[in-house]
């Protein structure tokens, strides 16, 4: 692509005044979207915390500082969809910890139950760190897990489990865990079957600023071959009650400065969300104008992040979304979980 920016000029970026890049990342952000800012009214549903594996920067699995267990049934689950279709909600998110202790039914059975009862309810679900411990605990090809979950409902993936892409820091921080080969690997097999998904980077613990432009060429990478992400989500480290220990987050000059670099650096891929669960709403909505377009959705419970400290456990109600996106000068438009656009608010 003309004009492409490398590596080093990547770099480079961070190194500018803070709000000229901004004004260069919102240049980009309405050239794609104008002032429109996506969301989509959606429930996270994290159906157990008992994992196989072991991940320094977690705080929700509950084989680490976690002692309270839980494994949802199908019924919890799918009560909890029943209320979520009362209210609206056009998708069901579903990722947990990677649990040994249940059968390959209890993952796809679910999916399959949403879908027979709910048609309309788009089901994102599965990382690729959850698709690579089903391949190893039951046996499987990734070929085989990612069919199962079509033949099953699963309309998307999620972009978790990406962490930061560099093997050194991924050897510090998920050792055991799906490597950053084998992510792109599900990934791109994903699109092979014509699906979209997401991609995530976590950021603000012991990577490096090189660490983190590494992971967004991979992605851009990715895209030039397969065009089947929908949105990057640089995800903030949260620094509570795990075992990576790092003293002080991440600036919010450095999270801001991520974002627009993000969004100049892949200029293919779409669209850009600032992840209110690990930035705070009022971050979120300060990086609509660092090349941000997309601030999620509505949530309403979320597990994950909330264990280590996000204040994300209870979501945001819709109305108070809507308002605070057009009160920060941008135009609220609910989406599905493809970017379709439903209504402008």
């Amino acid at each position: 692509m003309k004009n492409r920016i490398d590596f080093e000029t990547a770099l480079k970026l961070y190194d500018m005044d803070f709000f000229e890049l901004g004004n260069l990342a919102d240049a980009k952000r309405q050239e794609l979207h104008g002032k429109k800012t996506y969301f989509n009214i959606n429930r996270h549903i994290n159906p157990t915390n008992v994992c196989a594996d072991v991940c320094k920067f977690c705080a929700y699995s509950a084989t680490r500082k976690n002692p309270n267990q839980y494994t949802m049934s199908h019924e919890d689950i799918l009560k909890t969809v029943a209320e979520i279709d009362t209210r609206g909600a056009k998708e069901v998110h579903i990722v947990s910890a990677h649990n040994p202790n249940v059968t390959l039914d209890w993952y796809m059975g679910i999916f399959k139950k949403i879908k027979t009862q709910y048609p309309h309810m788009h089901i994102k679900a599965l990382t690729a760190a959850e698709v690579d411990f089903l391949s190893r605990h039951h046996g499987l090809s990734y070929d085989d897990v990612l069919d199962l979950m079509i033949e099953n409902g699963v309309d998307s993936m999620p972009g978790g489990g990406a962490e930061i892409f560099d093997e050194k820091v991924r050897d510090n921080i998920c050792k055991g865990k799906v490597t950053s080969e084998q992510w792109i690997e599900i990934h791109r097999k994903w699109h092979e079957r014509g699906k979209k998904s997401n991609v995530t980077m976590l950021f603000g613990h012991i990577e490096s600023r090189e660490n983190r432009i590494d992971h967004m060429m991979r992605i851009r990478n990715l895209q030039d071959e397969t065009g089947g992400f929908n949105c990057f989500i640089p995800l903030v480290y949260q620094t509570e009650n795990n075992y990576l220990k790092i003293d002080k987050p991440i600036t919010a000059n450095e999270i801001l400065k991520t974002m627009a670099v993000a969004r100049l650096v892949l200029d293919n891929v779409p669209n850009l969300k600032a992840y209110w669960v690990t930035s705070t709403v009022n971050l979120a909505l300060v990086a609509q104008e660092f090349g941000a377009n997309d601030l999620d959705g509505t949530i309403e419970k979320e597990s994950i992040n909330s264990a280590a400290g996000a204040k994300s456990a209870n979501g945001v109600v819709l109305e108070d979304f809507t308002a605070l996106i057009k009160n920060s000068g941008f135009t609220p438009v609910e989406r599905d979980s493809l970017y379709n656009e439903i209504k402008v608010w």
